[in-house]
């Protein structure tokens, strides 16, 4: 009894104990790759976790590692070790133990791998470039350094060589408007002439001016009518007393 009550004591361990590195490993904000500002994610070290002899180790101590590993794994969204703990931990505890002392190094580098070529997804220059660097060392340490640390850093100099949204796309240089051909109309008085408004009512200087017209035009003709009508009523007269005389 006291040794089933030890092995559920360890198995409720299992899922506790990596949380708590968790909560005090508090990361820095970073930026993803739209360069807007998130969480990291953070990819522990599982090696950290494996703190007993494996060889000497009890089966229920085998078996609350691997859950401990399990947990991480998923946490992380590893696509390889999460189903490979698993079928051993449906098997024996024969296979788990083997699998940890041998396997689970390979399976876990592998998800590293994959985790660093995921980030070349959208990625700009500086990101590719430290991803390739990463890949082509291949080692355990290099990839947790980029996945944590060298990933955020490529991004913050994307993301600055970037083009501010707010700045101004810069703008052609503006054209002359096309001079008009056509003719000014009759409306618009040409350059250098006095329009007839300026003119009117102006008397001419030598050679003479421009015609009044008006109110003055018709008094002038009024008058010229009435003379008309006086010398002719003149005329008259005389060519009558005429005639008398003769007669």
């Amino acid at each position: 009894m006291r040794r089933k009550l030890s092995a559920g004591v360890l198995l409720a361990l299992a899922f506790l104990i990596p949380a708590a590195p968790a909560m005090a490993h508090a990361e820095s904000p970073g930026l993803n790759e739209s360069c807007q500002t998130v969480e990291r994610k953070v990819y522990k070290d599982i090696r950290e976790l494996v703190t007993i002899d494996l060889d000497t180790a009890t089966d229920v101590q085998v078996r609350v590692l691997a859950n401990q590993i399990l947990s991480v794994a998923k946490a992380e969204s590893l696509p390889v070790l999460p189903p490979a703990i698993q079928d051993r931990l449906d098997g024996t505890p024969e296979d788990l133990r083997a699998f940890l002392k041998t396997d689970l190094r390979k399976a876990w580098t592998t998800d590293l791998r994959i985790s660093v070529v995921r980030t070349l997804t959208g990625a700009g220059t500086n990101v590719k470039a430290a991803a390739q660097k990463v890949l082509d060392d291949g080692t355990i340490d290099t990839y947790l350094a980029y996945l944590n640390d060298g990933l955020y850093t490529a991004r913050e100099l994307d993301c600055a060589a970037q083009p501010s949204p707010s700045q101004p796309a810069p703008s052609e240089p503006s054209q002359p408007a096309p001079s008009s051909s056509v003719a000014p109309s009759d409306s618009a008085p040409a350059a250098g002439f006095p329009s007839p408004s300026a003119t009117a009512g102006t008397s001419g200087g030598e050679g003479g001016g421009l015609p009044v017209t008006g109110a003055a035009t018709g008094t002038v003709a009024g008058i010229g009518g009435a003379l008309l009508l006086i010398g002719g009523a003149g005329y008259l007269i005389g060519r009558r007393r005429r005639s008398r005389f003769v007669a």
